[in-house]
């Protein structure tokens, strides 16, 4: 605890620096003779360097894991519930909003897999902002990214209350059960299973993976059905609704663009396959071949399904605070829908607290190690579990379970907007890290694997600029996305 408090003191002390620095490598970086993995260039390895960061941690998660983490860390609950009030606002654009936002969430995604088969780390872009940028980048990114994971455990635990509740109106029972208490029952499952061991959380996330890809598959059968036999009701479907109801983008390209800050959250725990990369099997082989699927099922799952329903019904058809998805049906005569579709949401909702868990855990724990966080963080259990740092994220959840208790109808709301700035924060470090990667290997102190980011590094320039727009984009959003953008300059910037 005194290493962290001196590490903070030093850095109040330095006064204001730039967000990353550069600093010098003190050692030489890896080589890869075959490009398929590191070979050492001199006597000073990363592997050295930064080995103890992955000291205790078991390497339990496999190829089956590994593929539905890509998948759900890139289907969350922004499809399956906000989708409905942003085809309203947008129109059928918003499958352009979707497509632009996978693309930048699939550079990101090559970006970080390069990293992890140049070193894999359960630390993931902390512990690479560490090795190019030195400790202070590690610092702020680290504890931005726990602040996002931290508050959307609030979020998530809120959420499937509030969708636990809306299940009221068929099991009477639960109308006297408070918001609170369901709350707190799920933080205490999914603390208690991310505790066990990290095959209990890969086979969470395959199952709840498995679900949501299950209900988009079969809205997409049903879909492509309809629109090509046509409706059972005889409601008229296809490109002539799109046509007939002002265009892809009937209320013009300003909605579609101020909608993409909303957007690109959707994507958010992409990231998360950096962080499972040190605990994964044969990480510099699966992890690749994870990434490499994830472009088809951004294309088919988000592009495909948000095109679909403007093909099926017309945009003004749907609206915000209902699933698009149970919209859909519910016209079509099928009222199971809404129950459905409730469950999928849970699931996925559970999915996002059960991986901001194990993600903060790792990212703490790597933190830690060098000074920047609690020493408490630094604990695993016999398991390779580091559960100072899960508890820690915990604590904070438990705020959640005090909002739902005093503020049940403001708790979602609360907090919902801060957890964006930390993804953010965690998708620009790991472009400026794969930058900063590619510069060294071009001054021949790295040598790049086999695996690489596409155009580097003009792609990583792209990244790096399009999140830049989505910052302004949020400034905008006035009041709640000004003074939250305010508030964490404040915050963040050294004094």
């Amino acid at each position: 605890m005194f290493l962290w408090r001196d590490s903070v003191r030093r850095r109040r002390q330095a006064g204001p620096v730039l967000f990353f620095q550069e600093v010098p490598v003190t050692h030489q970086p890896p080589v890869s003779s075959a490009g398929s993995g590191p070979a050492v260039l001199s006597t000073a390895d990363p592997e050295d360097a930064f080995g103890h960061e992955q000291a205790g941690f078991q390497q339990h998660l496999g190829p089956r894991q590994l593929q539905m983490i890509a998948i759900g860390g890139a289907i969350g609950t922004g499809l399956f519930l906000g989708a409905g009030g942003r085809l309203a606002s947008a129109g059928p654009g918003l499958a352009l909003d979707y497509l632009v936002c996978g693309f930048i969430a699939y550079l990101i995604l090559r970006a970080i897999g390069e990293l992890v088969v140049h070193r894999p780390s359960s630390g993931s872009f902390v512990s690479y902002a560490r090795e190019f940028y030195g400790e202070r980048a590690a610092y702020i990114s680290g504890w931005m990214y726990w602040i996002n994971w931290a508050t959307t455990s609030i979020v998530d635990s809120t959420a499937i209350a509030l969708y636990v509740k809306w299940f009221g109106q068929y099991f009477h029972w639960l109308d006297a059960v408070p918001q609170g208490l369901i709350a707190l029952v799920v933080i205490v499952l999914v603390v208690s299973a991310n505790l066990i061991s990290v095959k209990i959380f890969g086979e969470m996330e395959f199952w709840f993976a498995l679900i949501k890809v299950v209900a988009l598959l079969t809205f997409l059968v049903v879909g492509v059905c309809f629109v090509i036999f046509g409706s059972p009701n005889g409601s008229p479907t296809g490109f002539s609704l799109i046509s007939e109801h002002g265009g892809w983008f009937p209320n013009g390209l300003l909605p579609a663009l101020v909608i993409m800050q909303g957007v690109v959250f959707a994507y958010a725990a992409i990231e998360l396959v950096g962080t499972t990369s040190g605990e994964t099997k044969d990480a510099q082989k699966v992890i690749p071949k994870a990434i490499n699927t994830v472009i088809l099922r951004v294309l088919v799952f988000y592009v495909g399904s948000v095109l679909l329903l403007a093909l099926l019904l017309p945009y003004s058809s749907y609206k915000e605070g209902e699933s698009p998805f149970v919209t859909f049906f519910s016209s079509i005569g099928v009222n199971a829908a809404g129950p459905i579709m409730e469950l999928v949401v849970i699931t996925a909702a559970m999915s996002s607290l059960n991986a901001g868990l194990y993600s903060t855990g790792r990212i703490l724990h790597s933190m830690s190690m060098a000074g920047s966080a609690p020493k408490f963080a630094q604990r695993m259990n016999s398991h390779g579990v580091p559960y100072g740092g899960i508890l820690m994220t915990s604590a904070v959840a438990l705020i959640g379970v005090v909002l739902n208790f005093v503020v049940p109808e403001q708790a979602f709301e609360i907090v919902l907007n801060i957890a964006s700035f930390g993804i953010i924060g965690a998708w620009a470090t790991i472009a400026l890290a794969h930058l900063k990667f590619v510069s060294l290997a071009k001054q021949g102190r790295y040598r790049r694997p086999g695996y690489r980011a596409w155009g580097a590094p003009f792609m990583d320039w792209v990244i790096l600029v399009f999140l830049a727009g989505v910052i302004v984009l949020i400034g905008f959003d006035y009041p709640v996305g000004t003074w939250t953008l305010g508030l964490l300059i404040v915050v963040i910037i050294p004094r």
